[in-house]
């Protein structure tokens, strides 16, 4: 019996974002013991901020897989949303004050990222379609419009704001992390404690409980992809003024299957009803460490999706053997 229980509760453990937290410092441990150079401040310090982009669209990831959707689209949206931005930027009269430029280009960038989001949300709530094919099909489409207006090419970011902000370091932190940071204490905040977060936990547990308790599913669902849009954009925003540019056919790729396994890595359940930002939190910076020690020591760049893919596919059977057991 007492073998049962601690069984049952180490894989509770491993489910929940404790559990994610505890496999980074377990991972984290076993790079530092390999790898010199991944010790240096520096280093650590890059692999947050390159994980803050994809980490900061895995957020808005976590409100859609709990409430029992999918989007398979946030790449692509993260790519349109950044050349409608910067096209919208270099379109504006020379005239115009930097300042102003920098917040139409910005106004732009994000009115592509929520309308992105939108329409995601009004085929899976109000036109039916299940979330894996509505999203599959925005996916295509938003890639395609984003090779569409750029020329299928990288697009500079004329407005030296951009740089300014999106490479800047307030005391000495990235902004990208910072609004990663900010954003997960803020959004957890939200998913555990207000009526938003709390409907959309209850409507990925129970689509049908949820509609006979009196709550809106296709407006909770609705709210969780434009959510998920306005993140992409502001990650590509932040995107591009770390690079300067944005490019059209690579910007945001595979950033569906970093998202969805942070997620997932995190102890949200793929099926819906459970998860938590700092949980999320904790999968990208997995992610981002994974992918960094992969390059120190040496694995060839090519074979980084299979450790990526395993790692879903492991985070899955934990979940399901936990709810076996739990069943049991």
């Amino acid at each position: 019996m007492e073998e049962t229980n601690l069984r049952a509760k180490t894989l509770r453990l491993l489910r929940s974002a404790g559990g994610a937290w505890l496999a980074l410092a377990l991972l984290l441990a076993v790079c530092a013991l390999t790898s010199a150079p991944f010790r240096n401040p520096q280093n650590l310090l890059n692999i947050v901020r390159q994980s803050s982009y994809g980490g900061i669209v895995a957020l808005g990831m976590t409100f859609v897989i709990v409430s029992g959707g999918i989007d398979l689209s946030v790449g692509s949206l993260f790519a349109l949303s950044g050349v409608c931005a910067l096209l919208a930027g270099a379109a504006l009269p020379a005239s115009w004050p930097p300042a102003l430029s920098f917040a139409v280009a910005c106004a732009a960038g994000l009115a592509a990222g929520l309308a992105g989001g939108a329409l995601n949300g009004a085929l899976v709530a109000a036109g039916g379609l299940p979330p894996f094919i509505a999203t599959l099909g925005t996916y295509s489409i938003f890639r395609s419009l984003s090779l569409y207006l750029a020329d299928s090419g990288t697009l500079p970011a004329t407005n030296p704001l951009f740089g300014r902000i999106g490479g800047g370091a307030p005391l000495g932190i990235p902004a990208p992390v910072l609004a990663l940071l900010a954003l997960t204490a803020l959004l957890d905040v939200a998913l555990a404690l207000t009526p938003f977060g709390r409907h959309a936990l209850a409507t990925g547990a129970s689509e049908r409980v949820a509609r006979f308790s009196g709550i809106r599913v296709g407006r909770v669902r609705f709210l969780g992809y434009l959510l998920t849009g306005g993140l992409c954009a502001l990650s590509a925003l932040l995107f591009a003024g770390r690079l300067e540019s944005i490019s059209s056919s690579n910007a945001g790729l595979l950033y569906e299957l970093d998202a969805i396994a942070a997620v997932i890595i995190g102890g949200a359940a793929m099926s819906g009803g459970r998860g938590t930002l700092r949980g999320t939190l904790a999968g990208v910076l997995v992610l981002g460490v994974v992918t960094n020690i992969l390059d120190l020591w040496g694995v060839n760049v090519s074979l980084q999706g299979c450790v990526k893919g395993a790692v879903i596919v492991i985070s899955v059977l934990v979940q399901r053997n936990a709810r076996d057991s739990r069943a049991g």
